[in-house]
């Protein structure tokens, strides 16, 4: 079964505990907010708990210094480990991914390599680098660029949750993903994509805080989705207060996000 997790404001981390399959935490919100931190501080001691640290490529635009990394790797001692990557730079990623191969992390953190690329080609060249290096689990991002040159849809939205489908679904046509791989889907274009991947036993977890993001902007998810991506992100709504969340639309949106997907 597919692991489900969505990003939340801080008023909201107590209850994602609720909504979600597992926590996703970011490190640089682990070193700068106190309250962050001791939540998920505590969640860990919960011998029920399953953690994915990523290392804030997305907020941050690069990723955490190798040093931070290292601390809250070893204070947090999370379930996966989301390795630094560079955005769309294939090499430069290769080249962190062989360094933190041989990086020794504590028992029980598995590491998580990141796909990046500008082409389709070079996509899968990257992703069977990290299976040659070890890696076990690997990572597709929502937003590559390439993928709109694979699927050029006038809806730039819709066009990369559907070249990231054609990027994945090409790779495991030429058997550089099998079905016992072990994938993770980092973000998303549109809520639908993930139902997209039926029959994908490869898909094994998925990160997205779309259906909080589009409550927080009065956005109802209608029965099959949506057309575009919600503008706000988590960097415009982390302080809000609790007071100020609908949660009639919230609960709505994550319900939906369940069915349209089959999840």
């Amino acid at each position: 079964m597919i692991k489900v997790s969505h990003e939340t404001p801080r008023c909201l981390l107590e209850d994602s505990i609720q909504f979600n399959d597992y926590q996703y935490a970011l490190v640089h919100l682990l070193e700068d907010d106190e309250e962050y931190r001791e939540h998920f501080l505590n969640y860990r001691q919960d011998p029920k708990s399953y953690i994915i640290l990523d290392n804030s490529l997305h907020e941050l635009g690069h990723a955490y210094n190798d040093a931070g990394l290292l601390k809250w790797v070893e204070e947090l001692q999370p379930n996966e480990f989301i390795i630094p990557d560079v955005w769309c730079d294939r090499d430069a990623s290769v080249v962190n991914a062989r360094k933190w191969a041989s990086i020794p992390l504590p028992e029980g953190v598995e590491k998580v390599a990141v796909v990046q690329a500008t082409t389709i080609h070079e996509a899968a060249t990257c992703y069977q680098t990290y299976k040659d290096l070890g890696y076990k689990k690997i990572a597709f991002s929502y937003g590559a660029d390439y993928y709109n040159d694979v699927v050029p849809h006038p809806n730039k939205d819709l066009g990369k949750a559907l070249g990231r489908l054609s990027v994945i679904s090409a790779l495991y046509k030429t058997k550089i993903i099998s079905q016992n791989d072990r994938i993770h889907l980092l973000g998303c274009a549109v809520p639908q994509e993930f139902g997209w991947y039926k029959g994908y036993e490869c898909i094994e977890s998925i990160d997205t805080s779309n259906p909080v993001m589009a409550a927080l902007e009065g956005i109802r998810y209608n029965t099959w989705g949506l057309d575009s991506k919600p503008k706000a992100n988590m960097n415009d709504y982390y302080y809000m207060l609790e007071e100020e969340i609908d949660w009639d639309l919230l609960t709505d949106n994550l319900t939906k996000f369940r069915y349209i997907n089959d999840l």
